[in-house]
């Protein structure tokens, strides 16, 4: 096709907000968002965080509380993140098997206030559990152990489901562990219980202010290099994705975010599977600084990074600018 001015105006559709809108190749609602929350112990508690502008650590009453803002919102799905305390840490990360953690309690809890309207993603990897901050059980040398964590986290998978959750969420980066997960799940009665993989998940500098959320940056010993993924890397993530998509993922995600749409394109365009991506805390605190610095006005921001996620091919965004956003987006 061959096209010439001024036959051809490409800014005859963009004359008007109607026809803008008619033509839009991407749209963005609240229900492509999972807004990432953070559990604590007590009762009526509520924590800001620090490194994190306008975001807050919850008591499991107070999660509830967000379920049903959330639903209200239109938002899709909540994902959780526990703040363990550091007497329920331990070498072997027990406390995830614990059936009354803070994990499950707060997936009851928002079971008990929102039924089946949201959803409700768990986060399976053993960091918040812990004495070490590492993802798995380490070895007295540091090196965190691959098949041995892996058992550990079928358990920890288990235990969510049978505590209500929707979508099981590794993101530990062991090598098989969908696949065992997968398997365990199936034997347990837990067929419709979905995996999201962190497929793509690279070592990267983004993460500092969640790892503070979660009480395990301070405590953190070495890096995550040896299982994490190297931010050189492009074919490396196509191979950990074509892994979990045959152990039997059901969706993946790429994380960060915003620094690799690039990997969202390519594997979005190679297997044609749902492909979420994570806005990590890095990211949104970059935000928060620029709109405070006076760098941007924050809600336009928001709306278009978010944005840029669905153009390169995302089917959902976890973000915690999600309430924000989808209150932009209802009026």
């Amino acid at each position: 096709m061959t096209a010439s001015y001024p036959a051809t105006r490409l800014r005859r559709p963009r004359a008007s907000a109607w026809s803008r809108a008619l033509h839009r190749e991407t749209v963005l609602t609240p229900a492509d968002f999972i807004w990432p929350l953070f559990v604590t112990e007590g009762a009526g508690v509520e924590e800001p965080i620090a490194l994190l502008p306008g975001v807050s650590r919850w008591s499991v009453d107070g999660i509830a509380g967000r379920a049903r803002e959330a639903v209200a919102l239109g938002i899709s799905c909540i994902a959780l993140f526990p703040n363990t305390q550091p007497d329920r840490r331990s070498e072997d990360g027990a406390e995830a098997l614990n059936p009354d953690n803070l994990m499950c309690r707060a997936i009851r809890a928002i079971r008990d206030a929102c039924g089946n309207d949201i959803g409700v993603l768990t986060d399976v990897a053993l960091d918040p559990y812990t004495s070490h901050g590492q993802d798995g059980l380490v070895d007295d040398a540091g090196y965190v152990l691959n098949d041995a964590t892996v058992d550990v986290l079928v358990g920890q998978a288990l235990n969510q489901a049978a505590a209500g959750a929707d979508i099981i969420a590794p993101s530990d980066m062991m090598d098989g562990r969908i696949g065992a997960v997968r398997a365990a799940l199936e034997a347990d009665g837990h067929a419709n219980v979905q995996i999201m993989s962190y497929a793509a998940k690279y070592a990267s500098a983004f993460y500092g202010p969640f790892r503070d959320a979660v009480g395990s940056g301070g405590l953190l010993k070495g890096d995550k290099k040896t299982y994490q993924m190297d931010p050189a890397n492009a074919e490396e993530a196509l191979r950990e994705v074509a892994l979990d998509i045959a152990e039997g993922a059901d969706s993946v995600m790429v994380k960060p975010g915003l620094p690799y749409l690039d990997i969202v394109r390519r594997v979005k365009e190679r297997f044609e599977v749902p492909v979420f991506a994570y806005q990590v805390s890095g990211e949104y605190a970059m935000i928060e600084a620029a709109s405070a610095a006076g760098a941007g006005k924050r809600e336009d921001l928001v709306l278009e990074t978010l944005l840029a996620f669905r153009r390169a091919g995302c089917s959902g965004v976890l973000t915690y600018h999600a309430p924000l956003a989808a209150r932009l987006l209802n009026g």
